[in-house]
């Protein structure tokens, strides 16, 4: 789906959609409870929907409701199971480690750039404590075996994703310890793992939950305001443990000229803050190796993003420097990423010119109605 937008500022009010993090997170934690957990997660998505359908496989009854969803935990596991993940990688991610604590025979078919995004250390640790993992196919990945009791060790620089499906992993098994070796990156995601634990002590369920909302893709509305909309946004905790709540933060730097930011917590915001640095008056944003790996190479397809909107913006290193811009309009490409196809939205907001947007159906991954919200809240396209 491509669709050109007429510039136009927004105004309205939003209820910001449920956080996919803590969403993952919840449902997985219900389907290993002792008792049903009613769910209430009023929107849903691709990615969410993977990991629904993983826990599936695996014997979980989860049932959609009016408010979310209604899940009845798995029993017994079963000895083999295809466990689809679309383009997800929180859900291969958090699955394979409990594939694996579980000793299920598990085939998880992947879609996109998943499969050619890193499994390393969390494949080598696994394999050490008792799981053998190979690649049939490109698409596919199968673990055998099962995960034995004790201690692991991992490299916490890849992805804080790792260490999360560890987590969860061992929250199935008995006497086993982690420890995370060389720098954390993206604690506050490793944090959002504890506290959804925590919410199951025992894996007792507490009966009743509700996912709170999205700082992620909040602050692509946040961002517009800070653009010039006018957007009462509703439905984002101000003492959330997301680390995207530092968007606030940042905004605030971007318009007072601080010109130096760390994306090592949250490099989801890249995309959305580069145009917000574009705008303002340019930043410079360190520790973005990592983006690389996620659904487009996001340095790429950010810095692309602005020069087809008439910015600028060049990485060297670690390091990616955006220089302030009026946006003029023109053809982007979402290289099939949600994050780059919002952002350049919130970019047409400004723009001088009618911005085309390529794949803007990429949105579906995390924010299905995003394109009706934002006609509704007066953004012209078609």
């Amino acid at each position: 789906m491509n669709i050109t937008i007429t510039p136009h500022l927004l105004r309205g009010e939003v209820n910001v959609i449920p956080s996919k993090s803590q969403a993952h997170r919840l449902l997985i934690c219900a389907a290993f409870a002792d008792s049903p957990t009613q769910l209430v997660c009023s929107e849903t998505n691709q990615d969410i929907e993977a990991t629904v359908s993983c826990l599936r496989a695996l014997g979980a009854q989860i049932d959609a409701t009016d408010s979310g969803y209604t899940v009845m935990p798995i029993r017994k596991a079963p000895e083999c199971a295809v466990l689809d993940c679309n383009e997800s990688g929180s859900t291969l991610r958090f699955m394979l480690p409990i594939v694996g604590a579980l000793g299920v025979d598990g085939t998880f078919l992947m879609k996109g750039r998943l499969a050619s995004r890193p499994l390393s250390p969390l494949w080598e640790e696994m394999e050490r404590m008792g799981c053998s993992l190979c690649r049939p196919t490109q698409n596919t990945l199968r673990c055998t075996g099962k995960l034995k009791s004790g201690d692991y060790a991992i490299d916490g620089s890849v992805s804080s994703q790792f260490i999360t499906g560890l987590m969860f992993a061992h929250s199935l098994m008995k006497d086993c310890s982690l420890t995370v070796t060389g720098k954390l990156e993206s604690k506050p995601y490793i944090d959002l793992t504890n506290a959804a634990l925590a919410l199951f002590p025992s894996n007792r369920s507490p009966g009743y939950l509700t996912v709170e909302g999205d700082w992620s893709n909040g602050a692509f509305w946040l961002t517009a305001n800070a653009l010039g909309s006018e957007l009462t946004i509703r439905g984002l905790d101000t003492d959330s443990l997301q680390g995207d709540r530092a968007v606030l933060d940042v905004l605030k730097q971007l318009n007072e000229g601080i010109p130096t930011v760390s994306a090592a917590d949250i490099p989801d915001l890249v995309p959305i803050l580069s145009v917000a640095a574009a705008a303002k008056q340019g930043a410079v944003f360190t520790n973005i190796q990592r983006l690389r790996l996620k659904e487009s190479d996001r340095v790429a397809s950010v810095i692309a993003l602005l020069e087809a909107l008439g910015g600028s913006a060049a990485a060297t290193g670690d390091t990616l420097t955006v220089s302030p811009a009026r946006f003029t309009g023109g053809t982007v490409d979402s290289c099939n990423d949600h994050r780059i196809a919002m952002a350049a939205a919130i970019a047409a907001t400004v723009s001088t010119g009618p911005v085309t947007i390529l794949g803007a159906e990429a949105v579906k991954k995390s924010y299905p109605q995003f394109w009706a919200e934002y006609r509704r809240l007066g953004g012209k396209y078609e």
